[in-house]
């Protein structure tokens, strides 16, 4: 079965010079403010479009990682995922670079970095996100 989650913003003003609200509906946890300085220029206590898409990434390929792991037989103790989402104004989203920390006992290497990489191309996030120029993975296996 399918689940719907919700997000919405209010936006008052023009690009330049206006601001807006988004406020997470489904969890309920808060609503942020947002400008185009916060997302083209310094976000001084805003958020960004890119930096939500950054955490959605960042969280779905924690959870995409950890399930191959399983199923790779080599449970995770810790994941640590970074997602760094770069905005060129009048362009869009160039790229976004995820990085990752984890603690895998009795995983070779090989199979570490095949498996990051998997996670990275199956994650629903990155599917959804499949027109960005690149997106690019790297993981350090913690010894």
């Amino acid at each position: 079965m399918a689940t719907t989650r919700s997000a919405h913003t209010v936006w008052k003003g023009d690009l330049f010079t206006g601001s807006g609200q988004t406020s997470l509906d489904t969890s309920g946890l808060g609503t942020y403010d947002v400008t185009w300085d916060a997302r083209a220029e310094k976000a001084e206590g805003k958020t960004s479009p890119e930096e939500l898409l950054a955490a959605a990434h960042a969280t779905c390929y924690s959870m995409q990682f950890s399930n191959m792991l399983k199923e790779n037989g080599t449970t995770a103790e810790s994941i640590k995922t970074s997602a760094a989402v770069d905005f060129l104004p009048g362009t869009g989203i160039t790229e976004i670079r995820l990085t990752v920390d984890a603690t895998v006992p009795g995983i070779s290497n090989d199979d570490f970095q095949r498996l990051a990489t998997g996670a990275k191309d199956t994650c629903p996030v990155s599917g959804a996100l499949a027109s960005v120029p690149s997106i690019t993975v790297e993981a350090t296996l913690a010894s």
